[in-house]
């Protein structure tokens, strides 16, 4: 299921023995001008789930939730305009949407628009602005926001170099399960000769991580000094 997938109780149940079920009750209630369900009926029909997979109509849903002020769908539909999900890329109206995410409380609209603030996709660049946007979805909990904002520390980008600090993110980060938080701290640990722990973060990672991003560490992994984190670069091959 999609990272950012909505958490309303509805979603759920369309992985349970009767997603048409489920399915048809968020259209009546979309229908009903239901925002919350108009935002996971978008994601159903983003992820096929209880019915055919239909961008168009997830694009639509997710616009209606979003003028209806319902964060999560304001973020999901700048990521339908990012990516060109049932409508024209435009990273424009992508970043406008995702500003209006994250001033509305949305965790992963801050993640993302910092991205794009980071980035200049859509938007100006301004990397101490999306400094401070890594920053407060940090505050809520957001794992691969964690590891964005510790290589800001790690790095000196914005704000001075600090090593522990960026260090802390990336457990945080890897402690949540993101697979980017995963691989930073686990080069922690091997730099710390830690390095069965480091296997163990990165054999967790990798299932987790989309293929360029598997093959880009599995050529590092293949010039490590370490035997068992060069063995990985062979791992699930």
């Amino acid at each position: 299921m999609n990272e950012e997938a909505l958490g309303e109780d509805l979603l759920r149940d369309l992985l349970t023995a009767d997603p048409q079920r489920a399915h048809e009750e968020l259209l009546a209630r979309a229908h009903k001008g239901d925002a919350g369900a108009q935002a996971v009926l978008a994601q159903a029909y983003l992820e096929g789930l209880g019915c055919a997979p239909a961008a168009e109509e997830a694009h639509y849903w997710f616009q209606r939730a979003a003028h209806a002020r319902e964060p999560e769908a304001m973020n999901m539909l700048g990521r339908c305009y990012e990516n060109g999900w049932g409508a024209p890329v435009d990273y424009i109206i992508g970043a406008t949407w995702y500003r209006r995410a994250a001033e509305s409380g949305s965790a992963w609209g801050m993640y993302n628009f910092a991205h794009v603030l980071a980035n200049g996709r859509g938007i100006k660049a301004d990397r101490a602005a999306a400094f401070q946007w890594f920053a407060r979805a940090v505050e809520r909990g957001h794992g691969r926001a964690m590891h964005f904002l510790g290589q800001y520390h790690e790095y000196g980008w914005e704000t001075p170099v600090d090593a522990a600090k960026a260090h802390q993110l990336y457990r945080r980060s890897a402690e949540t399960g993101d697979y980017r938080g995963l691989c930073s701290w686990a080069s922690v640990l091997a730099s710390e000769d830690r390095i069965e722990e480091a296997v163990a973060c990165l054999k967790q990672a990798m299932p987790l991580a989309p293929p360029y991003f598997v093959a880009a560490l599995k050529e590092q992994l293949a010039a490590s000094p370490h035997a068992s984190l060069r063995a990985l670069a062979m791992w699930g091959a």
